[in-house]
C-alpha cells in the first residue's frame, strides 16, 4: 500500500469533538451501541426478506408482480446491509462481540464476505477516505472517473448518462468478481490482506456455496431458469443501485475533497478527523423515512468520525458535530435533500467527465 499519514500530533479538533460527544452519552446515560430502534429494524427487515424470497418462489406471480417483488427484495436486502450488517461489522450493533460477529454474517448471507468487507471498508475506506490510489471505493468502478487525479478517457464524456446504469451492477460485480479477486490475490486494491485463518477460509467457501444454492440453484429448480434470471437480475440491479447511490452521495459530490497517493510517502496536512469531514457529506437529515431505510448513512460525516457508535444515535450527535466544526472553522458539507445530493453528484461527475 502507498504510505499515507495524517498530521495527528495534537488532534485538537477530534479531542474537542470526542469530549463533546462523550459528554452527550454520559449526561443521557445511554450506550453508544444499538438500542430498541435497531432491534426493531432487524425484526422487521430480515423476516420481510425471508417472506419476499418465499413469495417469489411459491406464489403464482405474473411477470409484472414478479419484477416488482424482485425489485422490492433487492431494496430490502440493501436496507439489511445498511442497518444490520453495517453496524454489526463496525462493532456498534451490540456491546457483545459475539452478537456483532453473528449479525455481521448477514454480509455473507447477502453474498459477500464479512472478513474482506471489514478490511476494505473499516480499515482502508474509513482511514484513507477519498485518497486516490488507496481508497478502493473510488477505484472500483470500470469506465468511471471519480476524482480529478484519475486518468481521463474519452468514454468519461458520457459518464453522467450511464453511471446510474453501471451502479446497478455493483453487487453482482462485488459478489462474483471482486470478492474472488481479493481472495486469490490477497489484496484490496493496493493494500495487502491480513492472513485469513482456516476458519475464515471455511466461512468464505461455505457461505458462497450456500448463497449460490439459495439464490441460483433452488430458484431455477422451483420456477425455471427464465423467471429466475429475470428476477435475479432485477433484484441485484436494485440492490446494487441502492448501495452505490448512497455511497456516492456521501463522498463523490461537490465540495467533498480528494487526495492522491503515489510511490512517495504522502503526508496529509490535516489531522485524520478533519480529513474525514472534508471528504464526506451528509444529506436529507430531516427525512426520517430515508434515514430509517439507509441506516443513518445520510449522516455519513458522523459515521466516519465515530464508526463504532450505532447509527441510531447519529441524528442527535450530528448537531454536536456541526457545532464543533463551526467552532473550528471547518466546512460541514450538507445537502438539505436527497434530490439536492443527487444533482450535486450528477454535476460533479459531468465535470470530471469533461475533457481536461
Amino acid at each position: 500500500m502507498y504510505k499515507v499519514s495524517f498530521n495527528n500530533k495534537s488532534k485538537v479538533f477530534f479531542n474537542s469533538l470526542k469530549s463533546n460527544v462523550d459528554q452527550y452519552f454520559a449526561e443521557n446515560n445511554i450506550k453508544k451501541t444499538g438500542n430498541w430502534k435497531l432491534y426493531i429494524k432487524t425484526a422487521v427487515l430480515i423476516p420481510a426478506a425471508v417472506l419476499l424470497y418465499l413469495g417469489l418462489l411459491f406464489l403464482p406471480l405474473n411477470i409484472f408482480f414478479g419484477v416488482v417483488l424482485s425489485g422490492l427484495f433487492g431494496f430490502v436486502l440493501a436496507s439489511i446491509g445498511f442497518n444490520v450488517m453495517h453496524d454489526a461489522c463496525h462493532g456498534s450493533y451490540s456491546t457483545r462481540s459475539w452478537v456483532n460477529e453473528m449479525w455481521g454474517l448477514t454480509m455473507n448471507a447477502l453474498g459477500g464476505n464479512a472478513f474482506l468487507w471489514k478490511l476494505k471498508h473499516n480499515i482502508i475506506h474509513h482511514t484513507y477516505t477519498n485518497v486516490d490510489g488507496v481508497d478502493d471505493d473510488i477505484n472500483n468502478m470500470p469506465f468511471m472517473r471519480e476524482c480529478s487525479t484519475q486518468p481521463w478517457k474519452p468514454i468519461h464524456r458520457y459518464q453522467q448518462f450511464y453511471m446510474f446504469f453501471l451502479y446497478g451492477f455493483t453487487s453482482l460485480f462485488l459478489l462474483f468478481i471482486t470478492d474472488y479477486i481479493k481472495y486469490f490475490t490477497k489484496r484490496v486494491y493496493t493494500t495487502a490482506l491480513k492472513p485469513m485463518d482456516l476458519k475464515e477460509h471455511v466461512i468464505f467457501w461455505t457461505t458462497k456455496s450456500i448463497y449460490i444454492l439459495f439464490t441460483i440453484v433452488i430458484p431455477i429448480l422451483v420456477v425455471g431458469w427464465q423467471p429466475w434470471l429475470l428476477g435475479f437480475l432485477v433484484m441485484h440491479f436494485v440492490l446494487g443501485l441502492t448501495l452505490a447511490v448512497v455511497f456516492q452521495l456521501a463522498h463523490v459530490v461537490e465540495h467533498a475533497e480528494f487526495e492522491a497517493a503515489g510511490i512517495e510517502p504522502k503526508k496529509i496536512e490535516n489531522e485524520w478527523a478533519i480529513h474525514q469531514v472534508k471528504t464526506t457529506a451528509d444529506f436529507a437529515a430531516g427525512n426520517k423515512l430515508l434515514s430509517w431505510f439507509v441506516g443513518g448513512l445520510n449522516f455519513q460525516i458522523e459515521h466516519h468520525l465515530f464508526p463504532r457508535i450505532s447509527h441510531v444515535h447519529y441524528p442527535a450527535i450530528s448537531k454536536i458535530v456541526e457545532d464543533t466544526c463551526r467552532q473550528f472553522g471547518i466546512n460541514y458539507n450538507y445537502f438539505p435533500s436527497m434530490r439536492a445530493a443527487v444533482v450535486s453528484h450528477y454535476r460533479f461527475m459531468k465535470e470530471l467527465g469533461a475533457k481536461p
